[in-house]
């Protein structure tokens, strides 16, 4: 059984849920007979790749979800507490009141080198906490060095891979191939190419998946 996973944070409403998707996916897996089996591929994308690279101050996701949707600040910040909540019931605390706007093109390079070493899954995990929970800023190289650290990575890799033709490269392939598939929403994610989960869906959901790729298989 072999599972591929899209995975991306960049600021649109839809990716708010990213950290509770990976979460729903981890609890179904506790349950799944067949999880020893189960190999996760994460994948980069970017939903609004026109965010700039810097800003001369930082802009909080209030203020941007509002503008990118057209609602009052109050809309927004109701919005976000609706996540919140839905966060802390698996057990996540997100922040928004700190977090930062923020291209994660660098964010994606960075994946990409762990994932050679077998650290992407760990990297997402330490990226979502320091996004949602701890308000870094993921366009920041010497945040990124940091954080690419803690997950086992070289600074001088981690410095290599941000400055990278290669490694951009193979962002824009992973996300032309979710384009292909269809992906137009985060989370996204793909079952053995044959099944698709977008969004947050329950944990059942997820458990029903993982169970209908088994018996497909």
């Amino acid at each position: 059984l072999h599972r591929r996973r899209h995975s991306f944070p960049t600021r649109r409403s839809s990716d708010l849920f990213c950290y509770i998707g990976k979460r729903h996916l981890e609890k179904a897996l506790e349950t799944f007979p067949g999880r020893d089996s189960v190999e996760i591929t994460w994948k980069s994308y970017q939903l609004d790749p026109t965010i700039p690279m810097s800003f001369e101050e930082p802009v909080g996701v209030y203020e941007y979800l509002a503008d990118r949707k057209g609602w009052s600040l109050e809309q927004s910040v109701q919005m976000h507490e609706r996540v919140v909540e839905m966060a802390a019931s698996v057990g996540l605390e997100y922040n928004f009141e700190k977090a930062v706007v923020a291209n994660s093109l660098y964010a994606h390079r960075v994946i990409q080198l762990a994932k050679e070493k077998g650290l992407d899954d760990a990297i997402e995990e330490i990226f979502f906490r320091a996004y949602f929970t701890e308000g870094r800023d993921l366009a920041s190289v010497s945040e990124l060095v940091a954080l690419g650290e803690e997950a086992g990575l070289a600074e001088a890799d981690i410095r290599a891979a941000i400055a990278s033709e290669e490694y951009a490269y193979r962002v824009s392939q992973d996300i032309q191939e979710g384009v292909n598939l269809g992906v137009r929403g985060v989370p996204f994610f793909v079952f053995d190419r044959k099944y698709g989960i977008s969004g947050a869906e329950p944990i059942q959901v997820f458990i029903d998946t993982l169970n209908q790729t088994q018996d497909a298989s």
